[in-house]
């Protein structure tokens, strides 16, 4: 299937032309047609399938059949800048079509919600939206919401594991009835399904590669002591000519320390994380993007949502603490067919959590032997429980006991 085989509107086909989309992504064969046909659904993919623009065509394409002066589409996500994402896509699809959109979230100025509340007022079309911002302006009259035809949920999942289910069903209930709802995820827990069947009437399900990194990465695996992790990346780093390299951390204290140490080494980098300001977080973005900065030190913030083409490595500098993330954070790179390396340190302490991770994604990784000069690293070991049980049966804690029992008599 070639994209001109969904039967686009001119102005819509004639963007994608312009943009080099010929094909669609599996998702997207399989979305856009249920949602042209106004079916409600719930779709399960691996980050970096093309989520959004299986839902945002479509939309578009209804939309220039057609206009009113009252909002269409509310799209929700999980994040400032995964809705600054979808909205900046949404202008690159639309560029010859008459749709409007407009993104929704907190952390700005005071002119910033004004300007929100004008894109409001004026009836944009597509308003892409964090949920509590979005809730915030809920509570005006200004907010009409009686036009509303589209309900989206992006990284739903993501969503729920913030803590957004209220915030979501809230919203829900304050549009209209007779709507069209997509939900879209990485993931497919139970919680998701309890939201879907709240939300959602008869859905169309698809699923597809769940929770299973992209082809073209190359996945690698350190055994590292914690004092020898900054030494670790900086020799990865060193003398290799990379534009785009993304370090997840799992504490913004690492992120700090480690990007203090990288500038301090003479590398280009550059933190991002939830003290920085919406203003000081979109410089360090573009500033990543357009290759000014090209090693960027990250929280769980980017793990999920930021689309920058050409990431060619991916350090865990900690191993995440819930498998599914590790799947997002080294979705960052090798996305739309391309290739990309991931590596992760794991401590050990860690090995039990790593080996989740492989279980999840079904395949055990090789653990790379750490750089001559470097000290010995940690045994991979995932038996620790195994041998506490094995202990026990042979009675080691009964006979020990025994021991702590003869000493207080004496």
């Amino acid at each position: 299937m070639i994209f001109k085989d969904l039967g686009f509107e001119p102005q819509l086909q004639e963007g994608l032309d312009m943009m080099g989309f010929e094909k669609p992504t599996p998702i997207q064969e399989q979305a856009i047609p249920a949602i042209l046909n106004n079916k409600d659904m719930i779709a399960c993919a691996q980050t970096g399938t093309g989520k959004t623009a299986a839902f945002v065509l479509p939309i578009l394409n209804k939309l220039c059949k057609g206009k009113t002066s009252k909002i269409n589409t509310i799209i929700v996500s999980p994040t400032r800048e995964l809705a600054l994402q979808i909205d900046r896509q949404i202008e690159g699809f639309s560029y010859f079509t008459n749709a409007t959109s407009f993104p929704i979230y907190g952390g700005g100025t005071g002119s910033d919600f004004d300007a929100q509340k004008n894109a409001i007022k004026n009836g944009s079309d597509i308003l892409v939206c964090t949920p509590g911002r979005l809730l915030a302006h809920m509570k005006f009259n200004y907010f009409d919401a009686s036009g509303v035809k589209h309900f989206i949920l992006d990284e739903a999942d993501r969503m729920l594991d913030m803590g957004f289910y209220d915030d979501i069903m809230d919203i829900a209930k304050k549009l209209p009835k007779e709507r069209q709802n997509l939900m879209f995820s990485a993931t497919m827990p139970p919680k998701i399904r309890k939201l879907a069947s709240n939300i959602l009437a008869n859905p169309t399900t698809i699923s597809l590669s769940i929770s299973k990194p992209a082809a073209g990465i190359t996945q690698k695996a350190y055994m590292v002591h914690d004092k020898q992790k900054i030494a670790l990346t900086q020799h990865l780093l060193k003398g290799r000519d990379l534009n785009h390299v993304l370090i997840f951390c799992s504490t913004k204290k690492s992120v700090k320390e480690l990007t203090r140490i990288l500038i301090k080494a003479n590398l280009s980098a550059h933190d991002i994380h939830s003290d920085l300001d919406q203003e000081e977080r979109e410089k360090v973005l573009l500033d990543f993007k357009n290759k000014k900065v090209k090693i960027l030190v990250a929280t769980d913030i980017l793990s999920r949502g930021i689309d920058i083409k050409g990431i060619e490595l991916v350090i865990n500098y900690e191993v995440p603490n819930d498998a599914e993330d590790y799947v997002h954070r080294i979705g960052r790179t090798a996305r739309a067919d391309r290739k990309g390396e991931a590596i992760t340190f794991i401590n050990g302490e860690q090995c039990l959590k790593f080996k989740q991770i492989e279980d999840l994604i079904e395949r055990t990784l090789e653990k790379t032997p750490l750089p001559n000069g470097f000290e010995a690293a940690p045994a991979y070991i995932t038996e620790k429980r195994n041998r506490v049980k094995k202990n026990f049966k042979k009675g080691h804690f009964k006979r020990n006991k025994h021991f702590k029992n003869k000493r207080k008599k004496s």
